[in-house]
């Protein structure tokens, strides 16, 4: 079992491409990996609709769905290193 001092608050120079991170969504958290970062994409205001924002990560999470997070969304996961 992790406890919470296995996790630290994501920040934008904390993430990239390949970091293992937990999801929170309202009342959900799921872990899974970074695959992208749209940062391009949500650093203009001419992008996304109200309805449709742009989020700047796309995780793959391990139960295999792909969901799109922001930064605040995130926090990095360093209990479930990969050994071997």
């Amino acid at each position: 079992m992790r406890d919470e001092s296995e996790k630290k608050s994501a920040s934008a120079d904390a993430l990239s491409v390949g970091t293992r991170v937990s999801v929170r969504r309202q009342a959900e958290a799921a872990t899974g990996v970074i695959v992208e970062d749209y940062a391009e994409l949500t650093d203009t205001a001419e992008r996304g609709h109200d309805w449709a924002p742009v989020h700047r990560w796309a995780v793959a999470l391990d139960d295999g769905r792909l969901v799109f997070a922001d930064t605040e969304d995130l926090t990095v996961d360093i209990g479930t290193g990969e050994s071997g």
